[in-house]
């Protein structure tokens, strides 16, 4: 064969090496993508947070979210949560249970069939809390509640926990505020009727009767009510000093409007959930002199409390609540108790948080046997248009 004719010889000998070398180099890049999104996905942990993100109850919800995603990306700017030999990014997924109990059934079920959720924090309302618990405590998930109080929920299970009060002890404190601090003798309830409205009036009835006050009259309403001229005039007639509301701010906040509408003065108190500046923006006016015992209160002079109250504020534009605040703290317990854990292990996880003593935003925490929050309550009221620490 001539030079000549060697050439393309030569040249089909070198096309193929080409095509061979390009068909090992797509074949170890693809290889590499697969191990980096294997091995991203192995390095990132997600937490859940199921509540309401739409209807009436929607600033609890978003409440929750927001402050989930702030201890979130606080624990992921100083690199992470470390567990074992391994440290992992935290991600927040968010499930609106609309506070509707069908839906939370259907998102429980939906947050226990992921394997890479390791904790769920939520929900809003006791009654909801209680519908979904059952399946996260029999399929091993971490659940804990910043704002359940029914005496009954942390008792579905040991993976049940509540960064909460049940409301027998925070209506403990408002009962103090209306017999001892406002010196009323004379004690009307107005309470939801929802199974947690009807056991927080239960618990304030009793509260109010152990420290010596007499509780005139007991109303019951619709979460959905608007009007309350009728039990205004009830309460009138009654002769009520004060009024403690066991409701969200949608019942509260209306209701004092009644109030004040019907010249009736009288001191209203509710729970910790009337901390939330939706009650002022309703009721207006009407909001002044409403007490509420909170664990959490953003005025805290504590500079610690002050950063968190700035980073929270300077990101969702509105200073957070007590409730708000105890699901901050409660993405704080969960992620602590899985570095003391050392691994993803739902059972170490679990034990790890019946351990922990936890000094966060909302107080120092720790739990006890029945996986309830203990807590320490401040006394507030709307004062000027803003609540600020009460003094009696």
């Amino acid at each position: 064969m001539s030079k000549e004719g060697e050439y393309p010889y030569i040249l089909r000998i070198i096309h193929d090496i080409m095509k061979k070398l390009i068909a090992i180099f797509l074949t170890l890049t693809l290889m590499l993508s697969l191990v980096a999104c294997g091995s991203s996905q192995n390095q990132t942990i997600k937490i859940a947070v199921a509540a309401p993100m739409t209807g009436d109850n929607a600033e609890y919800g978003i409440g929750f979210a927001n402050a989930a995603k702030l201890m979130a990306s606080q624990w992921n700017e100083k690199g992470g949560v470390k567990i074992g030999n391994k440290t992992y990014k935290v991600e927040i997924v968010e499930f609106d249970d609309k506070s509707d109990s069908d839906e939370a059934q259907l998102i429980s079920e939906k947050i226990v069939s992921d394997p890479n959720i390791w904790g769920v924090i939520g929900h809003f309302a006791s009654g909801i809390c209680m519908v979904a618990a059952p399946t996260y405590n029999e399929s091993k998930y971490v659940n804990i509640s910043p704002s359940a109080s029914h005496a009954d929920y942390s008792k579905i299970g040991e993976y049940i926990f509540r960064n909460n009060t049940v409301i027998v002890v925070e209506t403990k404190t408002a009962a103090e505020i209306a017999v001892k601090d406002l010196g009323a003798s004379k004690i009307g309830i107005l309470s939801i009727d929802t199974e947690w409205g009807q056991s927080a009036g239960n618990a304030m009835e009793e509260n109010v009767k152990a420290i010596g006050g007499e509780v005139v009259l007991r109303q019951e309403v619709s979460t959905e009510a608007v009007d309350f001229a009728t039990e205004v005039a009830n309460f009138k007639a009654a002769g009520a000093e004060v009024i403690m509301v066991a409701g969200m701010y949608g019942t509260l906040a209306p209701f004092a409007v009644a109030c004040k509408n019907s010249n009736y003065d009288v001191n209203l108190v509710g729970c910790s959930n009337a901390y939330t500046e939706n009650l002022i923006s309703i009721a207006g006016a009407a909001a002044e002199g409403i007490y509420a015992p909170v664990s959490f209160f953003a005025g805290n002079p504590d500079p610690k409390v002050q950063e968190y109250v700035k980073a929270y504020t300077e990101k969702y534009g509105s200073a957070p609540s007590a409730l708000t605040t105890q699901a901050y703290d409660s993405v704080g317990i969960l992620l602590e108790a899985m570095q003391k854990a050392g691994k993803l292990d739902r059972e170490a996880i679990k034990n790890a948080i019946y351990q922990i003593q936890y000094d966060g935003m909302s107080g120092f925490t720790t739990f006890d046997s029945q996986g309830d929050a203990q807590k320490v309550f401040t006394k507030i009221v709307v004062k000027d248009g803003k609540f600020v620490v009460a003094e009696f």
